[in-house]
């Protein structure tokens, strides 16, 4: 007990000072490792646009590992998506998915190091923005161009970030609302990769499979839960889902074999190599412009919730490293910029199944961002780190443990007092209709309006806050979203767009 209130002490005395190095004490200095690890928080003092250096600024834990691997994992599968959306659609082959895939892999290394690890810490990880590969097929249908619809997406995104955009629209998200598009995006995620497991086990006709490592991936996490060590999860879920899926007879084998993809951006946007399409004209940006703006319209729901489940994961005065919007938009705008210059796949957004995982480990930002960038690197070279990881047993469990169960247990901390479930309800009713974006920004409309949540709250906020900056979000977002064909039984408006 003594220990633990001069050590509450120690870190409220760190407010006077600079030096992490002077703050930092061993582990053995603390009750338990989580004291240490809050503590650890407690005392970083994160440096926008400066240096920032291992052993100096910040250190590596054995928990950084865990984000590391639930990173480097998404990202393999999500950039994979992306690429053969785009491959089955232009009619390209698979090792051409598997060479831009490696290729994305060092290129993303670059600038984790660069942003996350070395001058922005509060920065999370450019990740893939998911929700745009089922409108890949209409992008190309339409004569979008990949280069000129990744230029755009990082344009607008400068624009919101340079503009701090990000962080105004999260002050007027209420926590009702919040919790709500968490449950919602926990809820569809953790169907979604169900669905996906007893897919695969029927595919191989081993159904029994799938139930059984979902049945002992939840013994697991209940164990794991129990004796507060859920940021194990993510590693020991995929090690059960590999061995048990194995061990009872589904099939296994590596068969991506080290190597380098074609670093050349030349070859990737020849007329006879890589893409195959050449470079994009002005048409082109005019085809992908609705797009794009959609893309970093909804940059903003997913962004926030990413930060929101950090700020409930982590104790008290840590508002220094917690994940800053305005950073993570900048970061992710200059890694898509460049990213479409030298050919990649890669759509970005908040790395998703990074931060969460970091948060219930209570790691900052950085040092789990240099061992992802490691990773990344090794999964790219190596090649068969690319085969186990999109393996279903160990693909989906790791998803389920690694995000989507996390954010059902946010979205439901963050609606347990107050008017907060009348908002997060109507945002799953509005998500479940369209999309996060689409039920994010007509919830967040009503509830600053004052029909649906807290009433004092609304009052509270200036006539910009209270109806015209939501307003403007939701007319917007939605006419986008019309334009290309996104509202459910009615056409796309521009004929361009039309299947």
């Amino acid at each position: 007990m003594k220990n633990k209130l001069e050590n509450e002490a120690h870190a409220k005395s760190a407010s006077t000072s600079d030096c992490y190095q002077e703050l930092h004490q061993p582990s053995s200095a603390f009750n338990s490792r989580d004291e240490y690890l809050e503590h650890e928080l407690q005392i970083m003092r994160p440096k926008r646009w400066r240096p920032n250096l291992p052993f100096r600024d910040y250190r590596f834990e054995l928990e950084d590992t865990i984000p590391a691997l639930a990173g480097t994992i998404g990202k393999v599968v999500m950039v994979s998506a992306i690429a053969a959306t785009f491959a089955g659609t232009l009619g390209l082959s698979d090792a051409f998915v598997l060479e831009n895939v490696r290729y994305e892999l060092l290129i993303v290394s670059v600038f984790i190091v660069l942003f996350s690890g070395f001058i922005l810490p509060t920065a999370n990880l450019a990740g893939t923005h998911g929700p745009l590969i089922p409108l890949i097929p209409i992008v190309v249908a339409a004569g979008g161009h990949p280069m000129a619809f990744g230029l755009l997406i990082g344009a607008f995104g400068l624009i919101l970030a340079f503009s701090k955009g990000g962080s105004l629209l999260a002050r007027l998200t209420s926590k009702g609302v919040c919790g709500g598009l968490l449950l919602y995006l926990g809820f569809i995620g953790t169907t979604s990769q169900v669905k996906k497991l007893f897919a695969w086990a029927e595919s191989i006709q081993m159904t029994h499979i799938a139930f059984i490592v979902i049945l002992a991936t939840i013994l697991l996490y209940a164990l794991l839960e129990h004796f507060k060590k859920r940021w194990l999860a993510v590693p020991l879920s995929c090690i059960l889902g590999g061995v048990v899926a194995f061990s009872l007879g589904a099939p296994f084998e590596f068969h991506t074999a080290p190597g380098l993809p074609n670093m050349n951006p030349m070859y990737w946007w020849g007329e006879n190599t890589g893409w195959m399409l050449g470079m994009p004209t002005f048409e082109s940006f005019m085809v992908v412009l609705p797009f794009a703006i959609l893309a970093v319209a909804m940059w903003s729901p997913d962004f926030l919730g990413h930060q929101v489940f950090q700020k409930i994961s982590y104790p008290e005065r840590t508002e220094k490293v917690q994940m800053n919007i305005d950073d993570t938009m900048l970061s992710a705008s200059v890694r898509q910029t460049f990213g479409s210059i030298f050919g990649g796949a890669n759509f970005t957004s908040s790395w998703g199944t990074y931060i969460v995982p970091a948060a219930i480990a209570k790691r900052p930002i950085p040092a789990g961002a240099i061992l992802t960038a490691l990773f990344c690197v090794i999964a790219g070279v190596w090649g068969y780190p690319m085969d186990l990881a999109i393996w279903q047993p160990v693909l989906c469990v790791a998803l389920i443990v690694g995000v989507f169960i996390p954010l059902l247990e946010a979205g439901m901390e963050m609606t347990r007092e107050g008017k907060t479930t009348q908002s997060a309800a109507i945002v799953v009713f509005a998500s479940s209709l369209v999309n996060p974006a689409f039920g994010w920004s007509l919830t967040m409309l009503l509830d600053n309006l004052g029909l649906i949540g807290c009433k004092a709250r609304s009052a509270e906020l200036t006539r910009m806050s209270r109806w015209i900056i939501p307003l403007a979000m939701f007319v917007i977002l939605t006419s986008v979203m019309a334009m290309v064909g996104m509202l459910p039984g009615i056409p796309a408006l521009l004929t361009s767009f039309r299947q």
